[in-house]
């Protein structure tokens, strides 16, 4: 090859070079992005079935994670918080916080994260392990109508249960003195309030607890026929849990015959309803025993779907707030318009 060949082919390559480099820079969306898209996907459905296997594995062992841990004579909210802020943790995270209690014998309700134990004094206990929980990141995108929606994005956090902590003095828990000495039906004035605050209607007679929703009314035994007051409670927040998907109210699907898939998802929806608002009343109640097919039904779909635990829990808390007339700030920003 000649000088004025070679001289030639550099600056063919050059210029090659030079548009590669422009092109590149009009379109950077290179494969390394592509890749962090698509760990980031695996991720998200990494958390759905790790949700999912935790609650496949205690019904498999017999517990079921909805029921509350707490011995009914502690004088503690039953439901999970932060130490730090005080707030309660809510839905599909009050059932990994049980599970977990359970579990590893746990005797504190309260949980921070390393950083708010670190900012508190404290410390994670060598040889600890986190508890991990999830919350939903708000997202934006645009519609083909060119309307802005705002879409739940799954996202994990980890947490510490305060027996996992050292340096930070520990709230001293002690049994309540009424609570141990009751004994037989005592009117709980807390959940009798909230329960006439629902304003559904409400029969005692029989002995069996159902809500007809054809009538949108619930049917209970009379308080007499209860060994516990709290069994009476944990049961008729179980009809109500019912009674929140009228049309009226939160409008769920009601359909499904006894022993179907669709009647076993809204007796779990109800479950976890009842053991999220008895334990927000530190009631301690066994309630109704459910039936074997319901267990077989929802032990098969979370093998089917692992978001169906997801869905009764977001179903479950909604029907809590509406009880305690909570205002749900998750469905203000559903969707807004650009």
């Amino acid at each position: 090859m000649s000088d004025s060949q070679n001289k030639n082919a550099s600056l063919t390559n050059k210029s090659s070079s030079t548009k590669s480099l422009e092109k590149a820079q009009k379109n950077p969306i290179s494969s390394k992005t592509k890749v962090k898209k698509s760990k980031t996907k695996k991720q998200v459905v990494d958390i759905y079935q790790m949700v999912t296997d935790k609650i496949i594995h205690a019904l498999d062992n017999g517990v079921k994670p909805w029921a509350c841990p707490w011995d009914r004579t502690q004088e503690f909210g039953q439901l999970p918080l932060n130490f730090k802020t005080k707030n309660h943790y809510s839905g599909i995270n009050i059932l990994l916080l049980w599970s977990e209690t359970v579990e590893h014998g746990y005797s504190s309700p309260y949980w921070l994260t390393f950083n708010q134990a670190k900012e508190m004094g404290g410390n994670v206990i060598k040889g600890n392990k986190s508890t991990q929980l999830v919350f939903y990141k708000p997202w934006e995108r645009e519609n083909p109508e060119g309307e802005t929606e705002i879409i739940p994005m799954l996202k994990p956090f980890n947490v510490f249960n305060l027996d996992q902590i050292e340096g930070i003095e520990k709230p001293v828990i002690k049994p309540s003195l009424e609570l141990v000495n009751e004994f037989g039906f005592i009117d709980n004035v807390d959940a009798e309030n909230i329960i006439n605050g629902t304003g559904i209607t409400i029969h005692h007679s029989g002995n069996k607890a159902f809500y007809r929703p054809s009538t949108d009314e619930i049917t209970m035994p009379p308080k007499a026929l209860f060994h516990h007051s709290d069994n009476y409670y944990s049961t008729i927040l179980h009809e109500i849990s019912h009674a929140t998907g009228h049309q009226k109210r939160l409008d769920r699907s009601m359909a499904g015959r006894f022993g179907s898939s669709d009647y076993a998802f809204e007796e779990l929806i109800a479950e976890l309803g009842s053991a999220f608002s008895c334990a927000e009343l530190g009631i301690f109640g066994n309630g109704e025993t459910q039936h074997a097919c319901y267990i077989a039904s929802w032990l098969k779909k979370l093998n089917e779907d692992k978001k169906f635990i997801f869905k009764a829990a977001a179903s479950a808390a909604k029907a809590h707030r509406w009880i305690f007339k909570v205002e749900d700030q998750n469905d203000k920003e559903v969707k807004k318009v650009a």
